[in-house]
């Protein structure tokens, strides 16, 4: 029981960290290679509950802080072209979520792009849960028979901080930057992709000529 504990609390604080976090594969993998006697599944059922639950935080850490406090009016209006997109496209939403859980990449940016919407957290956070069951269990899987090959005293040479894993992180958080400039309802409604300008310099100059008025 102390070993599920502890497996929680660990995936629970990696999903929390909202950049360059250790993925949770490797832990996984590490549990899997160093307690093979046991269950797989149930390693990881408790690993995908913490890092849901832990996801889902940040989610919503990003849409209380960034987007409600932030982020400007300009921006938040751009967003809201993509909530009304994905409000008509829930199914394609949720199995987009799950289909991304079952791979080995890191979702922390994922759910804080997701989170600057104001879309509901619940069913996109059931759809990786399941998505993440499965992709743990398999590396749990792994890990186990990979002890039976393995000496247990081998050591693993970790990815954590390599050149890859860096460029992957700044790419993608990159790509959050990328998603909060492109003006989306051009791009829903015509198809086109467009830069959107800084607004700051307009919305002050708005707001001081309403003022005089």
């Amino acid at each position: 029981m102390s070993t599920l504990a502890t497996l929680f609390v660990v995936v629970l604080l990696l999903n929390l960290i909202p950049a360059f976090a250790p993925p949770t594969w490797m832990a996984m993998s590490w549990v899997g290679f160093n307690i093979p006697e046991g269950n797989p599944f149930v390693f990881a059922v408790v690993a995908a509950s913490a890092a849901t639950v832990g996801r889902l935080v940040l989610a919503t850490f990003a849409r209380a802080l960034v987007r409600g406090r932030l982020m400007r009016d300009s921006d938040r209006q751009n967003i809201e072209a993509v909530e009304a997109w994905l409000k008509k496209r829930k199914k394609l939403t949720v199995g987009a979520f799950f289909l991304y859980a079952l791979g080995p990449f890191p979702s922390n940016y994922l759910f804080i792009a997701y989170g600057l919407s104001g879309l509901p957290l619940g069913v996109i956070g059931a759809a990786f849960f399941a998505g993440r069951t499965i992709s743990y269990s398999v590396w749990a899987h792994l890990g186990r028979l990979a002890s039976s090959y393995i000496d247990l005293e081998f050591p693993f040479e970790g990815g954590y901080l390599s050149g890859y894993f860096i460029v992957s992180q700044l790419a993608l958080l990159g790509s959050v930057y990328i998603l909060m400039k492109l003006d989306w309802k051009m791009l829903i409604e015509q198809r086109k992709l467009k830069w959107r300008r800084t607004m700051r310099g307009r919305e002050v100059g708005r707001r001081g000529h309403t003022a005089k008025h």
